[in-house]
Order: C-alpha cells, then sequence, then structure tokens
C-alpha cells in the first residue's frame, strides 16, 4: 500500500520510537491516557444531554483505541 509493500524496513512513527527509548515517558503517557478513560466513564455514568454523551462517547472511544496501539507498539 502506497509503496510500503516494497520497503522491507519497518516504518517506525515518531511516537513509537521515543516511547521505546525512554519507557518513563510511556508509563506517563500510559496513567494520563488511563486517568482520562476513567474521568470519561464517570460522566457517561453520570449522564447529560443527548449530544455531550455522544461527544464523550466518541472520545472515549479515541483513548481506548490510543491505548491498544500504544500497547501493541510497545510489545512489538
Amino acid at each position: 500500500m502506497y509503496g510500503l509493500e516494497k520497503n522491507k524496513n519497518k516504518f517506525n512513527f515518531d511516537l513509537e520510537v521515543e516511547l521505546k527509548e525512554n519507557p518513563e515517558k510511556a508509563k506517563e503517557i500510559f496513567a494520563k491516557i488511563e486517568n482520562y478513560i476513567k474521568e470519561l466513564k464517570n460522566l457517561i455514568k453520570k449522564g447529560g444531554k443527548k449530544e455531550e454523551l455522544d461527544q464523550w462517547g466518541v472520545l472515549l472511544n479515541g483513548y481506548l483505541s490510543l491505548q491498544k496501539v500504544l500497547n501493541k507498539s510497545i510489545k512489538a
């Protein structure tokens, strides 16, 4: 796809490289993400306007996806 299949070298994003070089920063980022996820879950449980709940749901899905991607990139 987009010419990357011809290149045998694995492509690494800047964030991946930075987190692999500095594990302390990775732990800090994971902690922040966990806090954001907890806060959003609490806001959704409390309820609110439909528009707000939709926005919080989108943010929650985004943070959960970011968490999965970072976990995979650290383990690889």
